[in-house]
């Protein structure tokens, strides 16, 4: 059957803002992507401005609809998906935030977490959130600017603030108020949520001090949560999908059975593994969450590794050190030599994540010598990455009570050829690649199709996937075992304490 009409994705990451407009078969009609200002006021902050996130999101998607030759009329429904965590916390009268987003990498409650895990609140927050406690999730931030921002507490206990993570912040703009609701995914990140009850739990409210009346209604990721206003595009569009980024990714790679996993490359990078209707709690340093789930659907539960610094670390190469003029070059350095000449860096520039959840450790370069050349450089780097997914896919192992055998990976920064390869490489593993790398947007897309009607079910979309690439592993089980003793190595040198 011929569609003329079209799904838009929008997807809201860490360091851009995109418009993917989809069709029937999955293919990407039209695309636009812009990047905004990371602010970092002190070491270890990280903050956006929240009307440059709007900004740039509603900015793409006319240059995406331009790009697809379609008219808004054309677009059937909206999904959205977004960076998880961040926070936003604005007036409930004039709609404008109190303060910028507190961006999920920021490590300014780090402190904080510390002071709850001595007082004995972990295995509470664990047994009701499926988190550990860290300034990773939303709940600290949102009480660090209540206790921060002047008049802020006040007027929260008044009823007049208003919280979201970025899909609520961009519904609630989009709609002019008409919407204030979030999807299980982004409810499960902000270390408020049960995710046995599915329920905003006032226990943890009560720990937080955030009162309840901040908090947006929470609803399947798929479902029909209203309109984006005609004045942004020119026709009144529903918003029919919302999901956090990786969980999305997941959808969108059609993980939807039990033992299926996949990774993304992004700004960080982000391990899930669906373990169907039971919580696994993980003894390795995985944290258990929600996955998404269709309307009138129970959530499954995912295990989940998340590494703070993944493709940011390419970023890092090109603003910061200025080795690479685009990402795209680094997969050149990295083949021009053979190895990264014992050159390992360990990119903790905000701490380390999953397994080891090190919040004050920061980023390591060793192994340098008078040959070290920026090629081996820009190499250590890509493999950095590439080290950080191992020690996730092990512990997930170790969780699983399996060997997996395979790894689906997505994102911006699977493109590269050599970092899937030495990925498949360390791992020992087949590592597959879809054609359309774009899952997150992807995922989005798919959950807005099945409310709308778009597509019948999901077994109608499984005709999409295509797997574009399979990395076959080469490298010889004494060489994996000489480089993961040099990166563990490393690792145990970046958690070294000061002794002061």
């Amino acid at each position: 059957m011929q569609r003329r009409k079209y799904i838009l994705a929008l997807d809201q990451g860490t360091t851009s803002s995109r418009a993917i407009v989809f069709d029937y078969h999955g293919e990407i009609k039209g695309i636009a992507q812009q990047e905004f200002p990371q602010i970092y006021p002190h070491t270890g902050w990280v903050e956006h401005d929240p009307l440059e996130i709007l900004g740039s999101q509603v900015g793409v998607i006319s240059e995406a609809l331009i790009k697809a030759k379609v008219l808004a009329k054309d677009i059937e429904a909206i999904g959205i998906t977004n960076q998880r965590e961040t926070t936003i916390v604005w007036d409930r009268k004039t709609g404008e935030p109190i303060y910028n987003a507190i961006v999920w990498q920021c490590r300014r409650t780090a402190c904080y977490c510390e002071e709850l895990i001595k007082q004995g609140y972990q295995d509470m927050i664990y047994e009701k959130t499926g988190l550990v406690i860290d300034a990773y999730f939303s709940a600290t931030k949102i009480k660090w600017i209540l206790d921060n921002v002047p008049g802020a507490r006040e007027k929260a206990n008044k009823g007049e603030l208003m919280f979201g993570t970025i899909d609520t912040y961009l519904m609630y703009q989009l709609s002019h108020g008409q919407i204030f609701a979030t999807d299980y995914t982004n409810a499960s990140r902000t270390m408020l949520f049960n995710i046995h009850t599915l329920k905003w739990d006032n226990d943890l409210l009560k720990l937080f001090d955030i009162p309840k009346s901040m908090l947006p209604e929470v609803h399947p990721s798929s479902f029909m949560y209203g309109y984006a206003d005609e004045t942004y595009l020119g026709h009144k569009i529903p918003i029919c999908g919302v999901v956090g980024d990786q969980q999305a990714a997941l959808f969108g790679q059609l993980c939807v059975n039990q033992g299926d996993v996949k990774n993304t490359y992004g700004t960080g990078c982000f391990m899930l593994a669906n373990t169907g209707d039971k919580p696994i709690k993980s003894k390795h340093g995985l944290i258990t969450t929600l996955s998404c789930c269709l309307h009138h659907g129970r959530p499954s539960y995912v295990l989940e590794g998340s590494i703070f610094v993944g493709g940011a670390i390419v970023q890092w190469l090109r603003d910061e050190m200025r080795l690479i003029r685009t990402a795209d070059e680094t997969e050149r350095y990295a083949n021009a030599v053979d190895s990264c000449n014992g050159v390992y860096i360990v990119p903790s520039f905000t701490g380390l994540g999953a397994p080891h959840w090190e919040p004050d450790v920061r980023g390591v370069v060793c192994g340098l010598t008078r040959g070290t050349k920026k090629e081996h450089f820009i190499r250590a780097a890509l493999e950095g990455i590439a080290y950080q997914v191992y020690d996730i896919y092990k512990a997930m192992e170790e969780d699983l009570g399996v060997e997996l055998n395979s790894l689906n990976v997505d994102g911006g920064a699977s493109r590269n050829n050599f970092l899937l390869q030495f990925q498949a490489d360390i791992l020992g593993c087949k590592v597959r690649r879809p054609k359309v790398v774009e899952v997150t947007a992807l995922g989005a897309c798919y959950l807005a199709g099945l409310e709308v009607g778009y597509w019948k079910d999901i077994e109608e979309i499984k005709n999409n996937k295509i797997i574009e690439t399979e990395f076959i592993p080469s490298m010889d089980l004494e060489r994996r075992e000489r480089r993961l003793k040099g990166w563990h190595r490393a690792v145990r040198m970046a958690c070294l304490k000061d002794s002061e």
